[in-house]
């Protein structure tokens, strides 16, 4: 009894570090845009990257590369914890203050804009990894100027709308709101704060009030659909790889950096991609539906092999303590 005791402790004791060493760290990465009004980077990469339609996303692929917008989904960042306007500089907002996407935020009369009436409106937010949280909604005020950059006083102080957990229909969060009055062009800026890790999403989508959605001769905005979206993924850096086709991918990029002092985001292409992670029900506050299955926690693709490899290593040192302890033991005993 006294061996296997003295055993017992000491792999336990000699357990609880290997644990922790091989135990995944980090939450899995979200990742969306705004379908409806359509976001910018949605609009450009709906056109392709490789060969825009509109001269604002030919602006804005000239501006950011390519790859920005075969990276859609993923205008964030991963340690944001709701300090949206501590970290994103005025002028930066479309782009979350980060330079892969700086396209997004140039200044241009001609972004091509979806048409808008006050009153009630259903918001649809395209969700290629579905996760809870919070949705906010502003509208630019009167008197807002398009040929300028955007700053965060060309927003009301308040969003018009705001949605914790919405429900997912589609492969879309689904937010009904109500949209304030307006004339002429403005812009929705969406936030999306994750409850489940400090990351955040942001959107830019160009509308217009009293009128058509584009003047003449500009393209019509249009979100990708689901073909675009699969085609899309060979040349995405950004992983989808979670889960199925049904709007709940959910994966993880390792490369998401935090964000530094010094510099308000570091971008992360070309990094490797990572796994799933285990859904769970959330609630949906509106009209009182169980919302679909949000993605809360995941580790990197190499959390797998690492984790079979750890428990491997856990194994072989449980028991040369074992033996360890037993031929001891012997020799208190002779």
């Amino acid at each position: 009894m006294t061996v296997r005791r003295t055993a017992a402790g000491i792999v336990a004791l000699g357990i609880v570090p290997l644990a922790l060493a091989v135990a995944p760290a980090g939450p899995a990465a979200a990742h969306g845009s705004m379908a409806d009004p359509v976001s910018r980077v949605s609009t450009c990469f709906a056109e392709g990257p490789e060969s825009p339609r509109s001269a604002a996303c030919k602006a804005a692929v000239a501006a950011s590369g390519k790859q920005a917008f075969y990276d859609w989904n993923e205008v964030n960042i991963p340690d944001a914890a709701g300090k949206h306007r501590q970290i994103i500089p005025d002028g930066k907002l479309c782009s979350a203050g980060r330079d892969k996407y700086k396209g997004l935020d140039l200044a241009r009369t001609d972004w091509p804009a979806t048409a808008m009436k006050a009153g009630k409106h259903t918001f649809r937010y395209k969700a290629t990894a579905p996760h809870k949280g919070t949705f906010e909604l502003y509208l630019t005020k009167d008197g807002y100027d398009p040929s300028k950059p955007l700053k965060w006083s060309d927003l009301e102080a308040k969003p018009f709308a705001k949605a914790t957990d919405p429900q997912l229909r589609d492969g879309s969060y689904v937010i009904d709101a109500t949209v304030p009055q307006r004339s002429g062009r403005h812009l929705v800026y969406s936030i999306w704060q994750r409850s489940d890790s400090p990351e955040a999403f942001y959107t830019c989508s160009d509308v217009t009030f009293g009128g058509k959605g584009t003047a003449a001769g500009q393209q019509t905005p249009a979100a990708p659909d689901e073909q675009q979206i699969a085609a899309g993924r060979a040349k995405s850096t950004v992983d989808h790889s979670g889960h199925g086709g049904d709007g709940s991918d959910n994966g993880e990029t390792p490369g998401h950096a935090t964000h530094g002092e010094a510099a308000p985001h570091q971008d992360h292409d070309g990094t490797a991609p990572g796994e799933a992670a285990a859904d769970t029900d959330g609630p949906a506050p509106q009209g009182g539906a169980r919302s679909a299955d949000l993605a809360e926690t995941g580790g990197d693709g190499n959390t797998a092999p690492f984790a079979i490899g750890g428990a491997a290593v856990l194994a072989a040192g449980a028991g040369l303590l074992f033996v360890t302890a037993r031929r001891r033991a012997g020799r208190s005993r002779g």
